[in-house]
């Protein structure tokens, strides 16, 4: 070069850049074919939001340089995704979206498996009320059934009612006897001076000494068997007893006719008790007789006789 001659191109005519401008390519620049001092080496310039965050690219001028996939296959990793993946200002996941709306992993609630546990409920309930019921129906059909099995309990519980109130009546029906309606032997007679009898008109007999005797017509026995003969007295002191005969026959012993109510000597009107025999009479009519025999005691006020059915004591 000489002065005043700077030769084809000038120092600021040494544009780099100068083939992508008209007038550098009417100068003759082309573009570099590797790299060199003013011709950088450089990538294709990406879209906005293309690049992948923490990869790096290593292509040659016009190459591209693919980032390595992260994850499963066909899934982009969403740890290092670009701003392209989030979709709208509140920066929502698009590719995370279609995930879960097409990817098995992300799949919406299970409606199937819902509505059969719906219906599994419902069919729970209704045969629990089924049960109920048909648990109500038996115990009412439980309670008939004790009711009816009651009845026979309650009929069985009023026979011995009615037996024992048929022993009462019998008891009634035996036949009962006043001293004023017996038949009087040797010197004994009808008074009513000492009080306490229980006959009718407090009349009684005394049969105060040897000889002296009752006999009982006994009409309306209803069966042959053991019966037992009571007879209401009044001793004082002593006791007493006394020859009894049944149809005409004596009886094993003597009737006793002791002192049970403890009365002083001669105090008769608080002497009045109670004494019996078990005797066996006949169906129908018996003859039954008190008397005073040779070594018997008769110190005694008689007012009463009556029978019940079977050996008894009171």
């Amino acid at each position: 070069m000489t002065p005043g001659n700077n030769g084809a191109s000038t120092p600021e005519d040494d544009d780099p850049f100068g083939y992508l401008y008209a007038d550098g390519q009417a100068n003759g620049a082309q573009p570099p074919s590797g790299g060199g001092y003013g011709y950088p080496s450089v990538n294709r310039v990406r879209p906005v939001g293309e690049r992948q965050y923490g990869q790096q690219q290593t292509a040659q001028y016009g190459q591209q340089a693919v980032p390595p996939q992260q994850g499963a296959y066909g899934r982009p990793n969403g740890n290092h995704a670009g701003p392209e993946s989030f979709s709208g200002a509140g920066g929502t996941p698009t590719g995370n979206r279609q995930q879960g709306i097409g990817g098995g992993r992300g799949r919406g609630p299970n409606t199937k498996g819902l509505l059969i546990g719906a219906v599994a409920v419902v069919a729970a309930v209704v045969i629990g009320i089924a049960v109920a019921m048909a648990n109500g129906d038996s115990g009412d059909d439980n309670k008939a059934g004790d009711d009816v099995s009651s009845s026979p309990t309650v009929s069985q519980s009023a026979s011995p009612s009615a037996s024992s109130s048929g022993d009462a009546e019998d008891e009634v029906e035996l036949p009962e006897v006043d001293a004023k309606a017996l038949r009087l032997g040797g010197a004994a007679a009808l008074a009513s001076d000492v009080q306490g009898a229980q006959a009718d008109g407090g009349i009684y007999v005394a049969l105060n000494q040897v000889g002296n005797s009752v006999t009982w017509s006994v009409d309306g026995i209803p069966e042959d068997g053991a019966y037992t003969l009571f007879a209401h007295y009044s001793t004082a002191g002593d006791d007493q007893s006394m020859t009894l005969t049944v149809n005409g026959k004596k009886f094993g012993q003597p009737l006793s006719m002791k002192n049970y109510a403890k009365a002083a000597d001669g105090d008769f009107a608080k002497g009045w008790t109670t004494t019996f025999a078990w005797p066996t009479l006949t169906k129908g009519t018996n003859t039954v007789s008190l008397s005073c025999e040779a070594g018997d005691k008769c110190n005694v006020l008689l007012d009463q006789f009556w029978l019940k059915k079977g050996q008894v004591e009171e």
